[in-house]
C-alpha cells in the first residue's frame, strides 16, 4: 500500500505539480514536518533539476509555507520581475549571504547568484547580473578551509548539464575559469558525499565524470572544452565518449 508520505515524497521528487496540488487538496498541511522537514525544504533540498520545481515551489507557497530564508523566493522562482522588484527595494540583497543543503555543489555562505547557478535558473541570473552582482564573489568555507568556489564552479558538471547556458552566460560576463580553491564537499550531508581537493572550474568539472555523479561523458567534456578556450588553453581532448569504457 502506497502512503500519504510516499506519494508527497514522489511528487515533490519528480516535481510533479499535479500530483502535489492533488495532495494539498486532499488535505495535506504545507507546514507540517515529514522527518523532521517541512514539504517546502524537502522539495529545495531534493537533487532533480528542472523547468517544473518553480511551480511546485510556487503552489506550496500559494498554500501557505514558507521558505527557511525568505529572500530566495524570487530567485527560487526564477521569477526575472519579481527579482527585479526585490532588488529595486533593496539592493543589498545583491550582498545577502544564505547557508542551506544542497545535494550536489554546497550552499555555505553563498550568494543568490551562486543559488541560482546551482538551480539552474537562467532568468534569474541575469536580472542579478543585470544588476550587478559580483560574478567571480566566493561562497564560505567550511572548518577544514573547503568551499570558497564561484558561482561558475556550480554550472560546470550540473544535474543533466542544466546549468551549461549559465556557465556560458557567466564566463560572458568575466567569470573566471581559472580561479582555485583548497576544495569543497560535493553533496555534503547525502550518502555521496564526496571530498575533491585542489580545485578550478576546470578541474571540478571533470570531476562530472565520477561515476556518484552520474553525468554524461559527452556533456563533461564539451563543458571542459568551453572552459579551457575561455581560459585561453589548447588541450587534447579525444576519444570521447571513452571507446575501452563503452565496450567494457
Amino acid at each position: 500500500m502506497v502512503t500519504r508520505d510516499a506519494d508527497l515524497f514522489r511528487a515533490l521528487e519528480i516535481h510533479s505539480e499535479v500530483e502535489l496540488r492533488s495532495l494539498l487538496d486532499a488535505g495535506l498541511d504545507p507546514l507540517a514536518p515529514l522527518r523532521g522537514k517541512t514539504p517546502i525544504e524537502w522539495l529545495v533540498e531534493m537533487y532533480l533539476r528542472s523547468d517544473r520545481f518553480p511551480a511546485c515551489l510556487r503552489l506550496l507557497l500559494d498554500r501557505g509555507a514558507v521558505l527557511p530564508d525568505p529572500k530566495l523566493a524570487s530567485v527560487l522562482l526564477n521569477d526575472a520581475e519579481a527579482l527585479r522588484d526585490d532588488l529595486r527595494e533593496d539592493s543589498s540583497l545583491l550582498g545577502h549571504r544564505v547557508s542551506m543543503a544542497s545535494t550536489f555543489t554546497p550552499l555555505n555562505d553563498a550568494t543568490l547568484l551562486h543559488v541560482a547557478a546551482e538551480y539552474g535558473h537562467l532568468a534569474a541570473l541575469d536580472v542579478l547580473l543585470e544588476f550587478g552582482a559580483e560574478v567571480d564573489a566566493r561562497a564560505g568555507v567550511d572548518e577544514h578551509g573547503l568551499g570558497g568556489q564561484t558561482a561558475l564552479f556550480h554550472t560546470v558538471n550540473s544535474n543533466a548539464n542544466r546549468s551549461a547556458p549559465l556557465m556560458q552566460r557567466l564566463l560572458d560576463a568575466g567569470a573566471r575559469a581559472d580561479v582555485r580553491i583548497d576544495g569543497l564537499v560535493w553533496g555534503k550531508g547525502f550518502d555521496w558525499e564526496t571530498v575533491l581537493f585542489d580545485l578550478t572550474p576546470i578541474a571540478y568539472a571533470q570531476f562530472g565524470l565520477l561515476p556518484q555523479m552520474q553525468r554524461n561523458e559527452q556533456d563533461i567534456w564539451d563543458n571542459v572544452r568551453t572552459l579551457l578556450e575561455h581560459a585561453g588553453r589548447k588541450a587534447r581532448i579525444e576519444n570521447v565518449p571513452n571507446r575501452y569504457l563503452a565496450s567494457s
